[in-house]
């Protein structure tokens, strides 16, 4: 009793445990977003049943190799971000294209506040206006997976 006593009495507290409670369903809702390997294999089973058991050991491992099937490419790497198609050296081919995310650090005039803790709790005064760091995520080539036939006839991975 003396403790919760303790924490309602100041407004940094309620704020802290008010951000905790906040923190905790969102963190869960963010690591569930995340596509991997498993959850794709979880997702379609019967997919990952009907391949060879070469291409299951590489797409539990999220690699792919020459010759593997557009399935087995989906369950390694996921849905591509977008795919082209065309004709080269006489044959049909599509490429699928995969984006990653890159931090872009800049810094730009923004406004700060502070926070001033006193017989009161905790109050926030605006504190002016200066240089602040910022991030931001840009989409990138992360790689591409070239098939013709349906077939894997080659990929590559942009490096950072």
């Amino acid at each position: 009793m003396l403790i919760y006593k303790l924490l309602n009495l100041t407004l940094g507290w309620r704020m802290i445990r008010f951000f905790i409670c906040l923190l905790v369903p969102v963190s869960v809702l963010l690591a569930s977003c995340g596509s991997t390997p498993e959850k794709r294999i979880e997702r379609n089973p019967q997919l990952f049943q009907k391949l060879s058991s070469n291409e299951q050991k590489l797409v539990r491992a999220g690699k792919i190799s020459q010759g593997m099937s557009k399935p087995a490419v989906f369950l390694a790497m996921g849905n591509p971000d977008h795919k082209t198609s065309g004709i080269q050296h006489g044959e049909n081919f599509e490429r699928w294209h995969y984006n990653t995310m890159v931090p872009v650090y800049s810094y730009g005039v923004s406004p700060y506040y502070r926070y001033n803790y006193g017989r009161y709790g905790c109050r926030r005064n605006y504190g002016g206006i200066g240089f602040q760091p910022k991030v931001h995520y840009v989409p990138r080539h992360g790689a591409s997976v070239e098939f013709v036939k349906d077939e894997v006839a080659g990929w590559n991975r942009s490096g950072r």
